[in-house]
């Protein structure tokens, strides 16, 4: 059996939120601390495993998107504040 396409629909959406608020907009570049924000963000997210986006998108109302990227955006608003405040976290998460 290969589970190799079965992934969590919110790495996608917390990846993006990343890009669009961390690295474009606040130009954050350390590896170190996006990986971070990124492990707690899904940490604080539910899990929504999935074989394929495009499907899941099509099958998603409107309002189920939407409730779905408030919490993106709160998730990792949330994670660049914790990694902020408590520095190395390698050992928490």
């Amino acid at each position: 059996m290969n589970f190799e396409n079965i992934h969590n629909y919110y790495e996608k959406l917390v990846l993006e939120r990343m890009h669009d608020a961390l690295i474009e907009q606040q130009g954050i570049t350390n590896e170190d601390l996006l990986e971070d924000v990124a492990c707690v963000a899904l940490n604080r997210l539910p899990t929504r495993y999935v074989r394929h986006d495009v499907d899941t998108a099509f099958f998603m109302s409107d309002e189920e998107r939407q409730h779905m990227a408030i919490q993106v955006i709160a998730a990792v608003d949330a994670a660049l504040e914790y990694v902020r405040q408590n520095g190395d976290i390698h050992e928490v998460i």
